[in-house]
């Protein structure tokens, strides 16, 4: 398929899937600086806010494998328009959920809607990635793409914090939306077939998920960064600023939080980028994981200590960097290790193990935190990153009897 789209084609293919899961990923980040203080507002409790803010992890739980399955089956184009059609849906529930009655049953309800719709965008994007990729730009590609479906996200975060607090939290809502109805429009226009010629594979049931030891192993790695990076700090940052009094620019806790949630941003993307260049280039894949789980593991660390906005800075830098590094090597060593007709389906297995570890992460933190404080929950979320590593080794070892085994194109 790379071939015969050639290098211009999967340009315009790669740069499709980088603006439309950026756009339509403000929705999924939008809430995360509103509703922990708007769930004082509405009473609602701690656990529902986690139980809120993680339904659409849940809800993907259930829809990863049967969009892997499907991408594998159908192809990539459909489920990816369908994908994005349906988070735009969930967005617009956002906005609905404001004057209803029962504002948390409208936005419980569109956070599982939200997840099923990315459910479909996850599988498909990644698998579009490897179909318009080789070893050579595979790390590259993936890095890239992942930027784009997870930076859209915490740019939603931003959006969260600031307009809700210079204008409404339904205006934020709204912006949200109408980005959302963009991104849909760009995936319907620009994205091609990439993965299914001449017909649907039948070989698959509907929820078959991928068992191999490489989508395993590199599942276990996303479920442990993402604990951290979405379902802990995310998740609350918003609390440790007001527990600490901290704040910038004259905004408070909501509003700075958003700042903060996009310094790791910055940090993500920028080393998403750098980590699937590098791993291109060195021709292997674990280096580069080893050095990002360990900044990660350092950023939580300095998390602990962090009592100062400089503090707090450097903290969020570290872990940013560390999650982002991880994510193009990361989807790319997947690649390497798995069938071009599996590959939907060990997306789909890698997503399910992330979207526990981002699910639980807020229903487990949040709590944690009201009971223990946050050094000790930052603590243990340091701890991840290196039984990550100790894995990521254990498992590539055991596919390739090697510790350090060369990409092949």
């Amino acid at each position: 398929m790379a071939d015969r789209l050639g290098g211009d084609g999967r340009g315009v293919v790669v740069a499709a899937v980088i603006a439309s899961t950026f756009f339509i990923g403000f929705g999924g980040g939008v809430v995360f600086p509103i509703l922990p203080n708007l769930g004082v507002v509405l009473g609602i409790s701690p656990v529902l806010v986690g139980i809120i803010l993680s339904a659409n992890r849940f809800s993907r739980l259930v829809a990863n494998a049967p969009a892997g399955v499907l991408v594998d089956r159908i192809g990539t184009r459909t489920p990816f328009v369908v994908g994005m059609a349906v988070q735009a849906v969930a967005t617009v529930g956002y906005v609905v959920a404001i004057p209803a009655p029962f504002p948390e049953a409208w936005f419980l309800l569109a956070r599982v809607l939200w997840g099923l719709g990315s459910a479909l965008v996850f599988a498909t994007a990644y698998t579009i990635a490897a179909d318009v990729s080789d070893g050579d730009s595979r790390g590259t590609n993936m890095g890239v793409i992942r930027g784009g479906v997870l930076f859209g996200f915490p740019v939603g975060v931003v959006i969260g914090g600031v307009v809700s607090e210079l204008q409404s939290t339904a205006a934020a809502f709204v912006v949200a939306a109408v980005f959302a109805a963009l991104a849909t429009g760009i995936a319907y226009r620009v994205i091609p077939e990439t993965h299914v010629e001449g017909g649907s594979r039948d070989s698959i049931k509907p929820w078959d998920v991928d068992t191999s030891p490489a989508a395993l192993v590199v599942g276990f790695v996303n479920f442990a960064v993402l604990f951290g990076y979405i379902g802990a700090l995310f998740a609350s940052l918003v609390l440790f600023l007001g527990e600490n009094d901290l704040g910038v620019f004259g905004f408070d806790a909501q509003g700075t939080s958003g700042i903060f949630m996009a310094i790791t941003v910055i940090a993500a993307g920028v080393f998403m980028f750098l980590g699937g260049v590098v791993s291109d280039r060195r021709q292997s894949r674990v280096p580069t994981l080893l050095v990002f789980l360990s900044t990660a593991f350092v950023g939580f660390l300095l998390l602990a200590r962090a009592d100062s906005l400089a503090t707090l800075t450097v903290a969020c830098l570290f872990v940013g960097a560390g999650q982002g590094g991880t994510s193009g090597p990361l989807m790319a060593l997947l690649a390497d290790l798995t069938p071009e007709e599996s590959m939907g389906r060990a997306v789909g297995t890698n997503n399910v193990l992330g979207d526990v570890g981002a699910g639980l992460g807020p229903v487990v933190t949040l709590p944690a935190i009201d009971a223990v404080g946050f050094t000790p929950v930052y603590l243990a979320c340091a701890l991840l990153p290196m039984i990550a590593a100790a894995t990521l080794l254990a498992g590539v070892y055991r596919e390739t009897g090697e510790f350090v085994p060369a990409v092949e194109d």
